[in-house]
C-alpha cells in the first residue's frame, strides 16, 4: 500500500476532533491544521499524539493550499472536521492504495449530507463529491474563498463509497456560516458581475429557492428541504448585498 498522510483543517471543532481524527487512524501520518482556535481543539488535538500546526485562517483553499505541501506522503485524504470516513470508505481507499492507477493523480468521494438531524436525499445534495484523495504534487485547491475544488495536472477516478458529512450544530450556528460564506462570495464575485440591478437581488435568490427545493425534489425532503432551499436564497440574496456593501466600502 502507497502510504497516506491524512489532513484535516479545523477550527474550533473541539466537538467534532476526536471522531473525525479516530475516522483516519488507518493514515501512515495525521496532521491537523488549526486556524488558532480558542475553544479547546488544539490541545485536544495536541493530546490524541497526532501532528498539530497552526496558521492563521484567511479562507479554505488558501489554509488547504499552505496545508498540502507539509505532508511526509505522496497521497493525501484531505477530510473536513465535519466529515467522517466510512469503515467501507476506509476499506476502498486501502484498497485504492494497494494498487494505484498510474495515470489517476486524484479521486472523487461522494457525501452523504445530514442536515437539522436528517439524512438529505434531495435539495441539490444527493449527488454532491468532492477530491479528497489526491496526489501532493500533482495536485492543489482554486485560488476561491468559497466552495473551491482541486486542480489536478491528471486524470481524476471515482471512489464508490462516501463520506459522511454533518455540519449542523445548531441552526443559529448555521445561519452564522451562511452568512460569513456570503461574505466570501462577494469577493470572488467582484471579479466578475457588472452592474448589480434587480436581477441580482430578486431573480436570482428566487431561482436559488426554485432550483433546490423544486427542480432538485428538496420538497420530497420535508421541512429540512424546504429549509435548504430557504437558505439558498437568502445566501444568494445576501451574496449581491455584500457585494454591493463591498462596492462602496461599507462593509
Amino acid at each position: 500500500m502507497q502510504k497516506l498522510t491524512a489532513i484535516i483543517p479545523t477550527g474550533n471543532e473541539i466537538h467534532n476532533i476526536e471522531d473525525v481524527i479516530a475516522s483516519v487512524d488507518f493514515a501512515d501520518e495525521i496532521i491537523v491544521v488549526d486556524s488558532l482556535s480558542t475553544d479547546g481543539t488544539y490541545e485536544k488535538a495536541k493530546a490524541s499524539g497526532v501532528k498539530v500546526i497552526k496558521r492563521e485562517y484567511q479562507y479554505s483553499a488558501s489554509q488547504k493550499n499552505w496545508a498540502i505541501p507539509q505532508a511526509k506522503h505522496e497521497w493525501i485524504l484531505l477530510v473536513d472536521a465535519d466529515e467522517r470516513v466510512t469503515k467501507e470508505l476506509k476499506e476502498e481507499i486501502i484498497e485504492t492504495l494497494k494498487n494505484p492507477k498510474d495515470n489517476v493523480v486524484a479521486y472523487w468521494i461522494g457525501r452523504n449530507n445530514h442536515f437539522m438531524g436528517e439524512h438529505v436525499k434531495y435539495s441539490g445534495w444527493r449527488n454532491d463529491a468532492v477530491i479528497r484523495l489526491f496526489k501532493r504534487d500533482s495536485c492543489k485547491y482554486q485560488d476561491k474563498h468559497v466552495h473551491a475544488e482541486i486542480i489536478a495536472d491528471g486524470d481524476i477516478g471515482n471512489l464508490k463509497q462516501k463520506l459522511y458529512h454533518n455540519t449542523y450544530i445548531t441552526f443559529d450556528k448555521y445561519i452564522e456560516k451562511m452568512n460569513r460564506y456570503a461574505t466570501w462570495q462577494a469577493k470572488d464575485y467582484d471579479k466578475k458581475t457588472g452592474r448589480l440591478t434587480p436581477y441580482h437581488f430578486i431573480i436570482k435568490p428566487f431561482w436559488g429557492f426554485f432550483k433546490h427545493y423544486i427542480l432538485q425534489s428538496g420538497f420530497r425532503d420535508g421541512v429540512v428541504g424546504l429549509t435548504i432551499g430557504y437558505i439558498q436564497g437568502y445566501v444568494v440574496f445576501m451574496r449581491y448585498v455584500k457585494l454591493w456593501l463591498l462596492r462602496k466600502n461599507r462593509q
